[in-house]
């Protein structure tokens, strides 16, 4: 016996729920209490003057000179830290993975860059007083055994290149992470087929691994200079408010009690959204654009 086809179909069966939701829902709740809701306060809190009504006035006060200085200071600080941190972590994951160091060399830097990554604050501020303050270890050292006084050479650890290489700390270990999957995808057979073909190392590097390997450093660059235009911590911890950056001066015009204002606070903290959410979309459009080279 057969049956007819009427050309109607039965309908489809609702979706239930699934329990692998609860799986992420810890994440989902942690983004919205800590990232989304306290973003949307302070994007309300920029426009409130201080008696509660809308107000352009502190977007107007980014423009004052301490304030322009100090965004100008945190660019330049994020910048170089990110640079020198990319290029050195990038020197490093080359020669763990595609050098000829022992094998055993990677586990370890890995396991120590992941710990260092994560590694700021105050501990790395009292770390690299105690190395390399005016009375750290490596200054006394390099001053009463080699003759080298640092500080008279004119360096200073609470200045620019002091937080910039205070910075690199983590930078560094940071890059290796993110970079050392992209050097695990460049294949073998490449290398070996251009050796083939007559191509020196240093041609594969420039015409072959290079290229390859450049929009997943471009991207770990903008996440590396986002990661330090963000870092308060260790900033503060290290230099106090002898150097005006940008997340010290917006504690200062929150918390501190001489240059308070909230609104303009919030204002401070839009712009570092901004800047820091920009890079982060640059890091993940050229990261997704470099994994579908890599595949």
């Amino acid at each position: 016996m057969t049956t007819l086809d009427t050309g109607t179909t039965a309908p489809a069966k609702k979706r239930a729920l699934s329990f692998e939701w609860l799986g992420v829902a810890p994440f989902i709740v942690f983004a919205i209490m800590f990232l989304i809701l306290p973003t949307l306060y302070l994007v309300g809190a920029a426009f409130v003057d201080e008696k509660g009504g809308l107000t352009l006035a502190n977007f107007a006060g980014l423009g004052t000179p301490q304030i322009v200085a100090a965004y100008w200071i945190s660019i330049r600080i994020s910048g170089a830290s990110a640079i020198l941190g990319a290029l050195i972590g990038l020197a490093i994951a080359l020669a763990l993975i595609r050098g000829k160091l022992p094998p055993g060399l990677r586990a370890a830097v890995m396991t120590f860059s992941g710990v260092a990554s994560n590694f700021a604050g105050v501990p790395l501020a009292f770390a690299f007083i105690s190395t390399l303050g005016r009375l750290g270890l490596a200054t006394v050292i390099l001053k009463f055994v080699f003759g080298i006084d640092i500080y008279k050479a004119g360096f200073n650890l609470l200045s620019f290149w002091g937080l910039t290489l205070t910075y690199l700390y983590f930078q560094i270990p940071l890059m290796i992470l993110i970079i050392a999957p992209a050097i695990d995808g460049l294949k073998k057979e490449w290398s070996e087929a251009a050796s083939t073909l007559g191509a020196t190392p240093w041609q594969f590097w420039r015409y072959v691994g290079l290229p390859i390997l450049w929009p997943s450093f471009l991207g770990t660059l903008s996440l590396l200079f986002a990661n330090a235009f963000g870092a308060i911590a260790t900033a503060y911890a290290l230099t106090g408010s002898s150097l005006n950056i940008v997340p010290i001066l917006l504690y200062a015009q929150i918390r501190g009690d001489a240059l308070q204002n909230p609104g303009l606070g919030a204002a401070l903290a839009v712009g570092m959204i901004l800047i820091t959410g920009f890079a982060n979309v640059v890091y993940l459009v050229i990261s997704a654009r470099a994994e579908r080279w890599l595949k």
